[in-house]
């Protein structure tokens, strides 16, 4: 990942966040800016805990019956992510939150994520190692 999207990622997207809460604290007043930061917090940790241990206990019953549970961990890590973001003050951080929350957008991601490797792999840029595990037995 380039520098620049590091420096816009962490000074950039804050002093963004931090300019449209003051244009919500002009718009609408500071006890209604704090209580829709609170809100949203307290909203998203409780979604993000619903979905995922609904997540953990999928890849439990997939790895029970022998499956790899690629695709719900992909979500588990999005999960996680949402968590993230939601718990950081902001409009925009709660927005991404709140849409990786959506299993829709996720599933689209999920799909970007994979034409994106497998396009990387067969350009050569990814090379993927396979051990059998029984070779380690």
């Amino acid at each position: 990942m380039p520098l620049y999207y590091l420096i816009v990622l962490f000074i950039g997207l804050p002093i963004i966040e931090l300019a449209l809460l003051f244009e919500l604290h002009s718009a609408v007043g500071f006890m209604p800016t704090v209580l829709l930061v609170f809100i949203t917090g307290i909203m998203g940790a409780t979604l993000v805990r619903r979905q995922g241990l609904s997540i953990l206990m999928t890849i439990q019953k997939e790895m029970a019956i022998g499956n790899i549970p690629a695709p719900q961990m992909m979500d588990g890590v999005m999960i996680l992510l949402a968590g993230a973001t939601l718990i950081t003050p902001g409009l925009i951080t709660d927005a991404i939150g709140f849409l990786l929350l959506i299993p829709f957008i996720r599933e689209k991601i999920r799909l970007l994520l994979k034409t994106i490797i497998e396009r990387k792999i067969r350009n050569g840029y990814v090379q993927v190692n396979y051990r059998n595990p029984h070779d380690f037995q």
